[in-house]
């Protein structure tokens, strides 16, 4: 019996003899879908700052690799300036994207132990630093560092 009583009301309201929505019905409408939109939009929110965040690391990553791949394919640098062999910076990533900085060291291996005893490994290491916008629009700089090692071909 109720299944007809609400076949017959749901025929009403498609023929036009319904009386229509409550006020409540539709204030509860309203707020039902503001509360989708506001979630949706949040989670909208949150994935722009993910995705933002992880291209500026996905960048900060590429220019430690082409840098790495362009010293260890350099000639060996055994000139050392302030302890650090010098690695000039990679021709095809100068200048640097904005808000991006990279320092390339490297350090001998055994020098430390016996400066006589020097067995042509250097360990390079190669830290691109970067900025991105955190909670409440702070600046936070945030650092990749890549490590690998290089070693002195014999002539």
């Amino acid at each position: 019996m109720k299944k007809v009583r609400l076949i017959n009301r749901i025929g009403k309201a498609f023929r036009g003899s319904s009386r229509g929505f409550t006020i409540l019905e539709v204030v509860i409408a309203i707020a039902l879908l503001g509360i989708i939109a506001v979630s949706v939009l949040t989670a909208l929110s949150t994935a722009s700052v993910a995705l933002i965040i992880a291209d500026r690391r996905a960048t900060a990553e590429s220019l430690a690799r082409t840098q790495m791949e362009y010293v260890k394919h350099s000639p060996y640098d055994d000139v050392l300036e302030d302890g650090h062999p010098q690695y000039p910076l990679d021709p095809a990533i100068t200048p640097l994207p904005p808000s991006y900085s990279m320092v390339t060291t490297a350090v001998r291996l055994n020098r430390d132990e016996n400066p006589n005893d020097d067995d042509g490994i250097q360990k390079i290491t190669v830290t691109v630093s970067y900025d991105i916008v955190g909670s409440e629009n702070k600046i936070v700089e945030r650092q990749f560092t890549l490590e690998d090692y290089k070693r002195k071909l014999e002539t």
